[in-house]
């Protein structure tokens, strides 16, 4: 008889290497930073992030209301809140958080979802644009300049949001309307109204708008009367939000275009994802670079005060304070979200763990 071996059959040695990697992966894992993960942060997170922000950022005095539209130079400059609503539906607030303003220009992603999803991606690109132009939003050079090519540039500078407000369906402007105003209810989860007062103030001081709304009607990119595009976009933007509204909807935008607590599905995933990347390049304008270097998420902002920063697969964070930088930036929340976007994410999106 040969001698018994002490070695264990190689079928064996494999299945103990198995288990060995597979322990040594739960210990890494264990020991990896949630953001390195993509877990979804701890209420505890959250909450450490949010008020540590909120009281370095609230004594923050710098910029000034938007004074060219007369009814939100009213706004008191030193309200202040911050709201983050997560993909599961846990929501945050701190701060004047329920105080109502002017969606502005934050609304202008939203409404892009509408016609990216009912038109499809590379009608936007082709007919609307998707680069960003480097001028102010309400630049009518950047509109001249590209006449040739795709006038509007991208949907989130005014000309371009103009210009998607006339496309989208029904055409008759009271159905259009009441398409527009559902879109930014279901967004938010509940039924916003409109402040008749920026309406009013915006539509009569709009000759900066109408001009490029009519200079788009001649280049073909406007579809319809562009009396009726400049109007129906100015009740857009005057539509009145809170924070927690904001957040919401930006975390549906996270959730791939389902309301995180309605459970509603507005859009589909991929027109969420578009959307966040017009917003990427775009949402805070020329400084959208300087954004995408220092906070790393997709974000938009309004000149009512509100920015929307969203944290793809995780949570939104929305902020409301009055004075705006030189590019129409709420200045404090640009910090605020700054900070609480480090201490819960690292560098945002392009965060790689280390």
């Amino acid at each position: 008889m040969s001698a018994r071996s002490d070695r264990l059959p190689s079928r064996h040695l494999g299945f103990a290497f198995a288990i060995l990697c597979a322990a040594i992966a739960c210990m890494l894992a264990a020991i990896a930073p949630a953001q390195a993960r993509g877990e979804i942060v701890s209420d505890a997170q959250i909450k450490a992030a949010v008020d540590k922000a909120y009281a370095a950022t609230k004594g923050i005095t710098a910029g000034k209301d938007a004074d060219y539209i007369p009814a939100l130079a009213e706004v008191p400059p030193d309200l202040f809140g911050i709201a983050v609503v997560t993909v599961d539906g846990r929501i945050y607030t701190v701060g004047d958080t329920d105080h109502p303003f002017a969606i502005e220009s934050a609304s202008k992603p939203f409404a892009a979802s509408w016609v990216i999803e009912q038109k499809g991606e590379q009608w936007v690109e082709d007919t609307i644009g998707v680069n960003q132009t480097g001028l102010p939003f309400n630049s009518i050079i950047a509109l001249e300049s590209h006449a040739q090519a795709t006038p509007a540039m991208n949907p989130l500078v005014n000309a371009g949001a103009i210009a998607i407000v006339s496309w989208i369906e029904p055409a008759e402007p009271k159905a259009r309307w009441q398409t527009i105003q559902q879109l930014m209810n279901d967004y938010a989860g509940r039924a916003l109204d409109v402040d008749l007062t920026v309406y009013r103030s915006e539509a009569g001081s709009s000759e900066h708008n109408r001009a490029i709304s009519h200079l788009l009607k001649g280049y073909g990119t406007l579809n319809g009367d562009p009396e009726v595009a400049l109007d129906l976009y100015t009740r857009q933007c005057s539509i009145h939000v809170t924070a927690q509204d904001l957040a919401t909807m930006g975390a549906t935008l996270a959730n791939g275009g389902t309301h995180p607590i309605t459970g509603k599905k507005i859009v589909s995933p991929a027109a969420a994802e578009k959307t966040l990347a017009i917003m990427s390049t775009t949402g805070l304008y020329e400084t959208s670079g300087t954004w995408t270097w220092n906070v790393g998420l997709p974000a938009k902002s309004g000149v009512g005060g509100g920015i929307v920063a969203v944290a793809p697969g995780r949570f939104a964070i929305a902020t409301f304070a009055p004075p705006l930088d030189a590019a129409g930036n709420s200045v404090k929340g640009q910090k605020a979200i700054e900070l609480i976007v480090h201490d819960l994410i690292g560098s945002g999106m392009f965060d790689t763990g280390r």
